[in-house]
């Protein structure tokens, strides 16, 4: 029997081929793709590339060429079903047994989707079409909404005028309608109602793009009414276990390390409509940590943005409280409390893309902190109020899966903990001792670094040699010919040093006519700085490392010709774009 195309595909959905291959191949980013050494071939210079928006990966030295199947295959010598449970396994799947418990699920899958898919129809067409929906149109527009968005999010309406059940029972039977908890039924009336009757709805999709339930915003200023309702767990929706717009946001994580996940499905249309469309929303339940798990596949930094209120501050505490097991050495988990009660789409509507952004990149605060600063902040001066806090923040740290991260979380915490009793702290300091101040401005420095490009930081260790021995590099002016910086503000340095000494024979750094900070750059984070400084009278010594550099940095402007060269080839596989990418590696062995 042939394994579904819907699960093959969730298969591939839920797992990147960077993530498959990086198991096997050690995998450095390069623009949209990913390089490797090819694993089916000793060799020195990386050949192997690995495309997640297109889902391939390609060897240039064997011309292999595959999906994440083909590759667990052909590097593991399994069969095509042993690769499809390996990587089942890999994605969190169940295994797939083609039992006929299975099969009867499948049949009833296709009938749920089919359903699901039907009911979009009616509701986009009551929103259009149905006069009495002019209430739901103006709540759409009040919140800033056009047609595009709601074309996008598949937007629609449920009137109360038209009995759909009765529809659907003339294609489907009435336990297939059941299962999908659009109704349900009416004692008194002995007849089933539509959930979600005069409400807006919000079609929530898995991973691969299926409807599989819906959310329903009530439009009536009814208080009896709650404001928000979702589809009721199903045997293929289950709340904890998906997220809001994720079929959308994960095709981003290739260009993009960082996702929001926020409470509302307003607050994820508002992103999106500004601009920001990394965007997800758990659905009306506490944040779980197969949700996390989940974004984890996708994406490096989770930034969890509730709403600004006291009611959201909550909703964070308590989504920090259930996942801060799953903190990962490689992943990160932030909070953003917006100011003035704001919700993300109120916030970003207001002020705009670039003001949201700015905010979240100045005030998301790690998870750990999160926790330790809410805590610090109901703790009193009283000794048990204290022990309390403490005895909390261990059993916190104790439950973090990775034993790394549990280590550093829990002297985080302590380290904290010391500094609220510098009198008494002995104990601590010789249980967990502190890291030496060296270290902590060592930490410091990779934090800030975190940011910078790798060719910057090269660029750094060029222009530091460049202002602190300039009669020198004079000397030798040869080395500098046909380097090319690509940092505008990198430079920008460079020639206003170049113009301003008449090429390095008397420069004067107190006369740049530049900003200031620009040099401070260079001089903090130029990764030669310390060899030099010891180095200083060695001009031989100095003049190696320096060839050194400009070797790299002509070699990273190859690797951009390569990298676009690849990229053209992905598409039109041509013999002459192939010539000329072996050309260039060979100019890379060279340097």
């Amino acid at each position: 029997m042939k394994y579904p195309k819907e699960y093959l595909d969730e298969i591939k959905t839920r797992l990147k081929v960077s993530t498959v291959v990086s198991k096997t191949v050690k995998l450095k980013k390069r623009g949209k793709e990913f390089v490797g050494l090819s694993p089916f071939k000793t060799e020195k210079t990386p050949s192997f590339t690995v495309n997640d928006e297109k889902e391939f990966y390609h060897c240039f030295s064997t011309s292999e060429h595959g999906n994440i199947f083909d590759f667990v295959m052909k590097t593991q010598n399994l069969r095509f079903g042993e690769a499809v449970k390996m990587l089942a396994n890999l994605a969190g799947m169940r295994p797939y047994t083609f039992s006929k418990q299975d099969e009867e699920r499948e049949s009833k899958w296709k009938l749920y989707k089919s359903i699901c898919k039907n009911f979009s129809e009616f509701y986009k067409n009551e929103l259009f079409k149905n006069e009495n929906s002019i209430k739901a149109k103006n709540y759409l527009k009040a919140r800033g909404l056009s047609g595009i968005e709601v074309k996008n999010f598949n937007l629609g309406f449920v009137t109360e005028d038209y009995d759909y059940y009765k529809n659907l029972k003339k294609d489907y039977d009435e336990e297939s309608i059941k299962d999908t908890g659009l109704f349900y039924f009416d004692e008194k009336k002995k007849k089933y109602i539509s959930r979600f009757r005069n409400r807006i709805i919000f079609p929530i999709n898995d991973i691969s793009g299926n409807i599989i339930g819906f959310g329903g915003r009530i439009v009536d200023d009814n208080k009896n009414l709650a404001k928000y309702i979702n589809s009721p767990e199903t045997p293929f929706f289950k709340k904890g276990s998906n997220l809001y717009n994720l079929d959308k946001a994960r095709k981003l994580s290739n260009k993009l390390e960082d996702v929001y996940l926020v409470e509302g499905y307003m607050d994820v249309i508002g992103l999106s409509k500004n601009g920001i469309e990394n965007s997800v929303a758990n659905l009306g339940t506490a944040l779980t940590s197969k949700q996390i798990k989940i974004l984890n596949q996708f994406y490096n930094q989770i930034i969890i943005c509730f709403d600004g209120d006291q009611s959201g501050y909550k909703a964070a505490l308590r989504a920090a409280e259930n996942i801060v097991d799953e903190m990962k050495p490689d992943k990160n988990i932030s909070f953003l409390l917006l100011e003035n009660n704001l919700d993300p789409d109120n916030y970003v509507n207001k002020y705009g893309k670039e003001k949201f952004l700015e905010f979240s990149k100045l005030k998301s605060i790690p998870i750990h902190q999160f926790i330790f600063e809410h805590y610090f902040s109901q703790t009193t001066e009283s000794p048990s109020s204290k022990a309390i806090f403490e005895k909390k923040l261990r059993e916190i740290a104790s439950n973090i899966k990775d034993n790394f991260v549990k280590k550093y979380t829990l002297e985080y915490f302590l380290q904290k903990v010391s500094e609220l009793t510098p009198n008494i702290n002995t104990k601590f300091q010789k249980n967990y001792r502190s890291f030496p101040k060296s270290l902590a401005k060592t930490k410091s420095y990779y934090n800030e670094t975190k940011s910078l490009k790798s060719f910057e930081i090269k660029e750094f260790s060029f222009l530091y040699i460049l202002l602190t021995k300039p009669k020198l590099i004079n000397q030798n002016f040869h080395l500098i010919e046909n380097v090319k910086l690509y940092s505008d503000e990198n430079k920008q340095l460079f020639n206003e040093i170049l113009n301003q000494s008449e090429n390095l024979l008397n420069l004067n750094v107190e006369k740049l006519n530049i900003d200031k900070s620009l040099i401070n750059r260079v001089m903090n984070y130029a990764s030669v700085k310390h060899i030099i400084s010891k180095n200083l009278n060695d001009d031989e010594k100095i003049l190696e490392i320096f060839i050194e550099i400009t070797q790299d940095l002509k070699n990273y402007e190859l690797e951009q010709r390569i990298l676009d060269l690849e990229s053209k080839f992905s598409q039109d596989m041509s013999e002459s774009t192939f010539n000329k990418i072996k050309e260039l590696k060979k100019q890379q062995k060279i340097n």
